[in-house]
């Protein structure tokens, strides 16, 4: 039995006596009772076990098993609700259950129908729909939206672990092997929490045993809210009552795209239809998303929470729509755009690669409508023309900087920096031609046109000429030079290139 949250059991026709006093005694406080399954069972024992659990004093509701490829999740629901499925606000109903799991009646034909197999021969698509299906029809029926019970590796092998089921409050079904506090993991895409943890079906409670993840005025709550808001934001609070601390204040809605909002001591949860609701915790994170606007920044919604820490060198981080908000404590909470920045970001293995965390934000406005970002170890730069490229920190990067860099002759990289030239050069493109270093000549810029063309033809660097150890530079008469570590060459109008060897 964990030792947080209050006890509940659930039963079907499978335990047909259950002494109520009894489990109340043992401390049970809410209870869930089978009442249908598909279209075609109805649990004998339901009225006495509903009426029953309520009798010693309980909170109690109703739960319906799915058989999705029996009939349609609408079919499904109203024969439900005409069997006992039904909500009302007062207080000791808990909403209506839809039980959706393995399959009971795998590989089996009874009367004729071919049951399928775990996930009934159904697409995860059609999994997903059947629920969509069952959840609209209930909250048009009754008012509420269904809790979804079900198993994490079930739900994530069947239906591909799918978003946009976080309104529904989560019953998840895990049995350890021993003692825990741990129901383990959920399936996080809809999910960050559960509301309910059926931990045994063995005891210690008649049929199986549960724990509802807050305390007994979170339950009552529960039971008598009368919107999915109120309850996804009930479960985010019990996801996160420990730093959150006591509310300043009640859920408040008419943000942006019909999200909502709930202050607390230790932070905020928002919440809107796309997002579901999410904690922010006090501190850096938040206060650079306030800074961007909130939910009407370019971040929106954040996509969970709180934030996420034990990274490289002790940072964190939030996702949002928009993006995520990256901190550590030497660079502070920097944002980090989706887009091509971030992709490009994310392709050299965010702060665990060469960049390291960000130092800035996302700055647009530069030469020909580009963007930049600069992080501890470099920059990454982006233009329609090019697409976004990193400029790591070093030689290449400073001689870059020196020429002016996207505003100057060298314009926007369009290419990672690349190493393992001979005798362990590097060098990378860039819209004007290329930065090329080695260790004995440092970084030059080598721009596209005549001379680099002779240089091409003796095979760059491999040839006689070798590095170049300065950058091209022209005189007033107009002639242009580059000097290499084999000879120089000389580009007049009149002449063209000429060629000099040491």
């Amino acid at each position: 039995m964990p030792t947080f949250g209050v006890q509940g059991l659930d039963v079907s026709g499978h335990q047909p006596s259950v002494d109520w006093q009894q489990q109340w005694n043992m401390g049970a406080r809410f209870a869930y009772v089978k009442a249908t399954e598909g279209n075609y069972y109805k649990n004998p024992s339901y009225s006495s076990q509903y009426q029953g659990s309520r009798n010693v004093g309980m909170i109690r509701g109703a739960y319906h098993f799915a058989i999705p490829n029996w009939s349609s999740g609408a079919d499904q629901a109203r024969y439900f609700v005409q069997n006992g499925g039904g909500w009302s606000a007062d207080g000791y109903t808990m909403p209506p259950v839809l039980d959706f799991e393995f399959n009971p009646y795998e590989g089996r034909t009874i009367n004729g129908f071919y049951f399928g197999n775990t996930c009934y021969n159904m697409s995860p698509s059609q999994l997903q729909s059947w629920v969509r299906d069952f959840g609209n029809t209930m909250q048009a029926l009754t008012g509420r939206l269904p809790v979804i019970y079900t198993n994490t590796s079930w739900w994530n092998q069947c239906l591909a672990n799918p978003s946009g089921f976080g309104d529904y409050p989560l019953w998840i079904a895990a049995y350890p092997s021993s003692p825990t506090n741990n129901a383990g993991p959920v399936p996080t895409a809809s999910w960050s929490g559960y509301s309910m943890w059926q931990y045994s079906s063995t005891g210690p409670f008649a049929g199986d045993s549960n724990v509802w993840n807050g305390d007994y005025a979170s339950l009552q709550r529960f039971a008598r809210a009368g919107s999915g808001i109120e309850e996804a934001f009930n479960r985010e609070y019990q996801a996160s009552s420990s730093w959150l601390g006591n509310p300043w204040g009640p859920i408040a809605c008419g943000l942006v795209n019909n999200g909502c909002y709930q202050i607390f001591q230790g932070g905020s949860i928002q919440w809107s239809p796309a997002t579901g609701a999410h904690s922010v915790r006090d501190g850096a994170i938040r206060g650079t998303y306030q800074r961007s606007g909130s939910e009407n920044g370019p971040l929106g919604y954040p996509v969970f929470g709180p934030e996420i820490c034990g990274l490289k060198g002790g940072g964190c981080y939030q996702m949002f729509q928009g993006g995520a908000v990256i901190w550590n404590s030497v660079t502070g909470a920097q944002i980090s755009l989706a887009g091509p920045i971030r992709d490009r970001y994310a392709s050299m293995g965010f702060e665990n690669g060469p960049l390291g965390y960000p130092t800035s934000s996302q700055v647009c406005g530069l030469a020909s409508g580009g963007c930049s970002q600069s992080f501890q170890g470099g920059d990454i730069l982006w233009s329609s023309g090019s697409g976004a490229y990193a400029v790591t920190a070093g030689a290449i990067r400073a001689n870059y900087g020196s020429l002016g860099a996207q505003g100057g002759q060298p314009g926007y990289p369009v290419s990672n920096e690349v190493c393992g030239l001979k005798n362990g050069g590097c060098y990378q493109f860039f819209q004007g031609g290329s930065m090329i270093w080695s260790s004995t000549t440092g970084a030059h810029f080598s721009p596209f046109g005549s001379i680099r063309g002779v240089w091409a033809s003796q095979n760059f660097e491999n040839g006689w000429l070798g590095y170049p150890f300065t950058n091209e530079y022209c005189s007033s008469s107009g002639e242009c030079r580059q000097d290499f570590q084999g000879g120089s060459l000389i580009w007049t109008p009149k002449t063209g290139v000429s060629v000099y060897r040491r």
